[in-house]
């Protein structure tokens, strides 16, 4: 068990950093310090029992990147009830499904949101409130909590007569064991389930964030992954709250044009992204300028390209800011050939290993430890095994343990029993090996794995990576057909334009980008032929693609 108590890690930091800037509205540039934060989680504390809100209760909570979302999340689990964060891009019949499911009784969400939902779908819940304002926007018939709301500010007067200060914070006990929060995410292989994370769990990532130095009091985080999602949760939220960092809320799409702005005018200590934004920056930024002819033959002169390469990655590194101490690369499988391109340069980042089910942390290694084409290294507070004959060499399902785990699945022990194993270790359902120092390395899905005509481990993930990198390619899908490999292709239609490149043209090149991959893969892995899709593909918040919606496609 983690000895650091999960609601006195809140507590702790609230009373310490009481004059420290703690959340800023990036978008709309008001800012708050702890103290003020404090202020308003009591006011919700004070809203609650009034609600007659017990511990254990279910708050859902579901909006963009802000301040609000963060206090709402803040307030719920200090006040001992548990937290159902919803992700914003879910539609209107899910988000119904998972506050009934959650039980939930108080549901926080913006105002645009609750415009799509139907409080008669939801017949549990009490009370909906706006987290652009704390309004209430809805109550249960009879349930008096607008006149609650009313009298809020006169009644909050009374208690602190003085006003709120620091010797006020005294949060609820409540033991690391307890249910802290259910989270709904999307996944690759269909909806998921309601993930019963402890706030043991929670506290493991914490408290890995301070162990590692990862955030300290008075650093800058720009918060841009969706907070509902485990990984952006942990590293973009609860470990900067916790640590005394100072928090922008981006609150807009994080396209690469608005997150470099951003990176530039803030300057964050340490950066927490998808592969998706790397990938992007190098494909647009950095290979045009190396594929030039000049540049080309430089890159083959011992001096010349070292040069070349320190000019490169001072340009990347102040593109994010220039004040990173590292960028940590997590959700998804960062690209190989951008991985080792940025490892030759000497660039600051490493690659992290998790799960909605661990919360998510199962392996890190620092940008001075990464190795490269890794995972990170096993936790401290985890165990890894390989299920696998020889877990060096021979790929495995990643089976883990330790103080991170899941309870289970809300109300469902059926999904609960079958992903653990007979003796305790949750099936992670990724494929790899582990080397002897623990670091781990990632092969791919076992439930994408594709078995070859004469018994080849076929993993998709690495042909698609590969496929990536070719000319006016945007993403790639590969699927298996009728005992071939066929490859699902968006064109990166940008570049065609301004190439003026032709629907005959794309065509020629693609079977050109065939052949090409065909030349560096196992003769096994051999795609038979590229079908053009006219669509990006759908993707999960982290960012990968939803596979189970393409695999029986008509082609």
């Amino acid at each position: 068990m983690i000895k650091e108590n999960f609601i006195k890690l809140f507590e702790t930091s609230f009373k310490e950093n009481w004059e420290l800037p703690a959340y800023t509205d990036y978008t709309l540039g008001t800012s708050m310090t702890y103290g003020e934060v404090a202020l308003k989680i009591e006011k919700l504390h004070l809203l609650f029992a009034e609600s007659k809100i017990k511990p254990g209760d279910k708050i859902a909570l579901i909006g963009k990147n802000t301040p609000h979302w963060a206090i709402t999340f803040v307030a719920t689990v200090t006040y001992g009830a548990v937290i159902v964060p919803i992700l914003q891009d879910f539609n209107p019949n899910d988000v119904h499904h998972i506050v009934n499911h959650s039980e939930t009784v108080f549901l926080f969400c913006s105002d645009s949101i609750w415009d799509n939902l139907e409080e008669d779908k939801m017949e549990n819940i009490q009370a909906a409130f706006s987290i652009d304002d704390f309004r209430c926007i809805h109550q249960k018939d009879g349930a008096g909590i607008q006149k609650i709301v009313g009298n809020l500010t006169s009644k909050f007067e009374k208690k602190y007569p003085q006003g709120f200060t620091q010797s006020h914070i005294q949060y609820t006990s409540r033991d690391n064991s307890e249910l802290a929060m259910l989270n709904y995410t999307s996944g690759t292989t269909g909806f998921s389930k309601g993930v019963m994370l402890t706030a043991n769990n929670l506290a493991g990532n914490i408290t890995f964030g301070f162990k590692t130095q990862l955030l300290k009091k008075g650093d800058r985080v720009l918060s841009f992954l969706p907070l509902a999602h485990a990984y952006g949760c942990a590293f973009d939220f609860l470990v900067p709250t916790c640590s005394g960092s100072h928090i922008y809320f981006l609150n807009k799409i994080p396209s690469p044009k608005v997150l470099l702005k951003a990176f530039e005018e803030i300057k964050p200590n340490v950066i927490f992204m998808v592969p998706l934004i790397l990938e992007k920056v190098y494909k647009k930024s950095i290979q045009p300028s190396l594929n030039k002819t000049g540049i080309k033959l430089a890159l083959n002169i011992p001096l010349l390209n070292k040069k070349i390469y320190e000019q490169v990655n001072k340009k990347l590194t102040e593109s994010f800011g220039g004040e990173f101490t590292e960028i940590v690369v997590g959700g998804a499988a960062l690209n190989k050939e951008v991985e080792e391109f940025l490892t030759k340069i000497g660039f600051r980042f490493t690659i992290g290993y998790g799960m909605t089910e661990c919360a998510p942390l199962i392996s890190y290694a620092s940008h001075t430890e990464f190795r490269p084409s890794s995972a990170g290294k096993i936790l401290d507070t985890m165990q890894v095994k390989i299920d696998s004959p020889d877990p060096y060499n021979i790929v495995g399902e990643i089976l883990v343990k330790g103080e991170h785990v899941m309870q289970g699945y809300y109300k469902n022990e059926l999904a609960t029993s079958e992903a653990f194993t007979d003796d305790g270790w949750l099936k992670t359902g990724d494929l790899g090996t582990i080397d002897e120092h623990g670091y781990i390395f990632i092969k791919g899905r076992s439930k994408s794995m594709i078995l070859g005509a004469n018994g080849q481990n076929i993993y998709p993930e690495e042909i698609e990576a590969k496929l990536n990198n070719l000319p006016f390619i945007m993403e790639s899908l590969v699927i298996e057909k009728h005992g071939k490999l066929i490859a699902l292709v968006y064109p990166d239609y940008e570049a065609m334009d301004g190439s003026q490149l032709t629907q005959q043209d794309l065509e020629i090149i693609m079977e050109e980008n065939r052949n090409n991959l065909n030349n560096v893969v196992g003769t096994y892995e051999n795609v038979s032929k590229i079908h053009l899709y006219p669509n990006e593909f759908e993707k999960t918040p982290k960012r990968s693609i939803k596979r189970y919606l393409y695999t029986n496609i008509s082609i």
